[in-house]
């Protein structure tokens, strides 16, 4: 199987996570061996910083990393986070190697399930950017995003919690009101976890009573279905 390359470290737990889901999906096939996989490792505190102050700088990172995984010779590169897709259009442009976009990956699963009215949680800059809004609207899906107030307490227990391999109770409590609200004065009919380290506190597929869309869950089936594709089993074709 061709050599994949992953942009981790934004933060450490999803990228393991990737990795482990990664690892099962091509095991669940016995003419299909494992990937290679090259990680690289970024500082998930200076990517939240440039996201927030810096895009041109977050662009040049991200670029740097795609440039090392393409000198260890990998087919196909994904970033292991959500945010940064916030300047995925630009690294396309100009990446070295073909890029797997889980934006667009959870928009065709919102479209597939027939959500027309969706809601979105991840970290604020994920809630408040256009990437995930103008992907599903191609599709004829609506995002709907929380409040400010709870955007803001999304996002800082996902930074001060989340990202640090924390998973409270009483945040999954919080998070599941709010999709609740969503569901209640919103009419959404699926929630997106656009935060790859979100299905590790959510990890049932239902939460108060509205479907969600397991983000990395999505990507990795995307990954291990590119991945598939330019290696038939033996004796194909």
């Amino acid at each position: 199987m061709r050599r994949l390359g992953i942009v981790g470290g934004l933060g450490p737990e999803s990228t393991v996570d990737y990795y482990h889901r990664i690892l099962a999906a091509c095991g669940a096939s016995p003419t299909s061996p494992a990937p290679g996989i090259v990680i690289d490792s970024l500082d998930v505190q200076r990517g939240l910083h440039l996201v927030e102050h810096d895009h041109p700088g977050l662009v040049a990172y991200l670029l740097d990393s795609l440039h090392r995984l393409a000198g260890a010779g990998v087919d196909l590169a994904i970033i292991a986070a959500n945010t940064a897709h916030v300047v995925f259009d630009e690294l396309a442009a100009e990446s070295p190697v073909p890029l797997l976009s889980i934006v667009e990956a959870c928009a065709l699963e919102a479209r597939r399930r027939g959500w027309g009215r969706v809601g979105l949680l991840g970290t604020r800059f994920t809630m408040a950017g256009s990437f995930y809004p103008a992907a599903a609207a191609r599709l004829e899906t609506t995002v709907v995003v929380p409040t400010e107030a709870e955007r803001a307490m999304l996002h800082e227990r996902y930074v001060g919690e989340l990202l640090r391999g924390t998973f409270r109770e009483a945040t999954r409590e919080r998070f599941a009101a709010v999709v609740a609200r969503l569901r209640d004065e919103e009419g959404i009919e699926g929630v997106i976890l656009a935060g790859t380290e979100l299905p590790l506190l959510l990890a049932e597929p239902m939460i108060a009573g509205v479907s969600a869309i397991d983000s990395t869950a999505v990507h990795v089936e995307a990954i291990v279905a590119r991945l598939r594709a330019a290696n038939p089993p033996a004796g194909a074709g």
